[in-house]
């Protein structure tokens, strides 16, 4: 028989590699609020799964934070409905479900579309950004890195936010992205997810870009209650 695996052996996790690459910007003196971003960032990346325990030893050691500090930041980003902890089984990447999607998407549509009316003249350097989240979405789709379009297609949606001009409702859009790719990891055909909102995303830039911002909201509008559908349909 083999001898029984140590606490360090039960403990290594795969995703704990990932957040190890994250240690160079976490210093001694990182603050739970940072270890949140990280593992927020893992979560909007698509990195870290709905359903992944995340331990205290493994992630505490990869990200060189006490175990205070890490459980701070497992609060926080509970807080932000991304984690749940479960009573005597540990703390848990988040599931979402139907209801989620649906508030997820009428939320978007109070911030995405009513950042679009609320804009005007449009400062080139937001509109470079939409510009340059659709272009990495289409650099990722010629090699068929269909996470990597994901991830980029939140820039964009990201980017859309920011014509409010509202620090807050850029930090709510950046939390209700990690809740999204939460909901993306229901559908296992992410090409057919994905794809199609590359041109979509581009037909908004252009709209934007001649100043045509009723006719980009309401193409925006449209856009979301597709994709709410079919997020729910995978959900079914």
């Amino acid at each position: 028989m083999g001898s029984p695996s140590t606490p360090d052996q039960a403990d290594a996790d795969p995703w704990s590699d990932l957040l190890a690459d994250n240690r160079s910007v976490l210093d001694r003196t990182s603050t739970a609020e940072r270890v949140a971003d990280a593992l927020r960032q893992w979560i909007i990346d698509g990195r870290l799964r709905p359903g992944t325990r995340l331990s205290e030893h493994s992630a505490g050691k990869a990200l060189g934070v006490s175990r205070n500090t890490l459980r701070e930041a497992f609060r926080l980003l509970v807080h932000e409905r991304l984690l749940v902890h479960e009573f005597h089984r540990g703390v848990f990447v988040r599931v979402l479900d139907a209801d989620d999607v649906t508030d997820l998407y009428r939320t978007r549509r109070l911030l995405e579309t009513g950042a679009i009316r609320a804009a005007s003249d449009i400062p080139q350097e937001r509109l470079a950004a939409i510009t340059s989240a659709i272009t990495a979405a289409e650099e990722a789709a010629a090699k068929e890195r269909w996470l990597d379009v994901g991830t980029a297609n939140m820039r964009f949606h990201q980017a859309i936010t920011a014509l409010a001009g509202s620090p807050r409702a850029d930090e709510i859009m950046q939390q209700l992205t990690a809740e999204l790719r939460l909901a993306f990891h229901a559908t296992s055909a992410l090409r057919r997810f994905h794809e199609p909102y590359i041109e979509l995303n581009r037909r908004i830039a252009r709209l934007l870009a001649d100043g045509d911002l009723d006719a980009a909201a309401h193409a925006l509008d449209d856009y979301l209650t597709t994709a709410q559908r079919q997020l729910l349909d995978a959900f079914a």
